[in-house]
């Protein structure tokens, strides 16, 4: 890129998204985010006078975070966008776009630390009785609903990773399931013999009532390779979609006490909360959630912490 019109902002953003999209295997949600928040960046940018990468500067960008904190933007999304702009800079540097990283000493505020909402072993009971007593009646959804759920539970799975599992990917007899997490990562995650039983309730029982259903409906859609493969099918018996996911969890959390998103993460949470309670190694639990970094991990040590207070608040006669 040396022509003037080379080194147009829109146009390297572009190139940078590409890039990112392509080559570095990210989650659709990060490239919505680095999308989204390039976008605001470049438009902010134009309204300073930079039109080109060579405009970009630390002090534009310091301001373009300070306008944010400005109208009152979550810090969560003040950080977000430094995580964005600084991932653009760098890749500008490293491919010889500009000589050097004008992010490299961006810095956003940092944030309050919010606990992520769990569930305690009580409740997740509750929710996976009544999902059974549904199934029992071997109705599809209902055999379906419960094999989500017991799933995203025992092995703290995302839901992105949930509805992206394929039947070859569930070892029965060895109670694991491969995923593949962020950044294309492969793991392969243990779960128990309940988990088990709800799998293959639905894969005996339910889901080849929903793959006639598409079978059925072939004449207007035809049946794609990637719905035969799927682990998890929609009504329609297409692959489960995210959306549904979150649906079918939502259903079970909204009338459930405690603050905080009531979606499949809320699982994941509490199945790596639950497992430090139980003494699980924190490594143990990075592994098997597939976290790069144990930084990530050890919000769940925070949140054991903070029920272990408040039941001594709530029980201890000197609290």
């Amino acid at each position: 890129m040396t022509d003037a019109s080379g080194r147009d902002l829109d146009r390297v953003v572009d190139a940078f998204l590409g890039y990112a999209r392509h080559a570095r295997g990210l989650s659709e949600q990060t490239l919505r985010a680095y999308e989204n928040d390039l976008e605001q960046f470049v438009g902010f940018a134009r309204g300073r006078g930079a039109a080109s990468v060579d405009d970009v500067s630390l002090e534009l960008l310091r301001d373009w975070l300070w306008e944010a904190d400005q109208r009152s933007l979550a810090r969560s999304t003040i950080a977000r966008r430094s995580s964005s702009v600084r991932a653009f800079t760098r890749w500008a540097s490293e491919s010889g776009v500009v000589p050097t990283d004008p992010g490299v000493r961006l810095r956003a505020p940092k944030g309050a630390l919010h606990l992520p909402r769990v569930v305690t072993g009580d409740q997740v009971r509750t929710m996976l009785d009544g999902l059974a007593a549904r199934a029992e009646t071997d109705d599809p959804g209902a055999l379906r609903d419960l094999a989500v759920v017991e799933l995203l539970y025992a092995a703290a799975i995302r839901v992105s990773e949930l509805v992206g599992t394929n039947v070859l990917d569930v070892d029965r007899s060895r109670l694991t399931v491969r995923v593949l997490g962020k950044g294309g990562k492969e793991r392969v995650v243990p779960f128990g013999v309940p988990a088990r039983d709800a799998l293959e309730a639905w894969l005996d029982r339910g889901r080849p009532v929903l793959a006639a259903r598409r079978a059925a409906a072939a004449a207007a859609a035809p049946a794609t390779a990637d719905a035969e493969r799927a682990l998890f099918l929609g009504d329609r018996g297409g692959r489960l979609g995210t959306r549904s996911a979150y649906r079918i969890v939502a259903r079970l959390l909204e009338d459930l006490p405690g603050e905080g998103p009531a979606g499949p993460h809320t699982f994941r949470h509490t199945a790596a909360t639950h497992l430090l309670d139980g003494g699980a190694d924190l490594r143990a639990v990075q592994e098997m959630l597939g976290h790069a970094s144990l930084g990530t991990t050890q919000i769940y040590t925070h949140v054991s912490s903070a029920r272990l207070r408040e039941v001594y608040r709530t029980a201890h006669p000197r609290a």
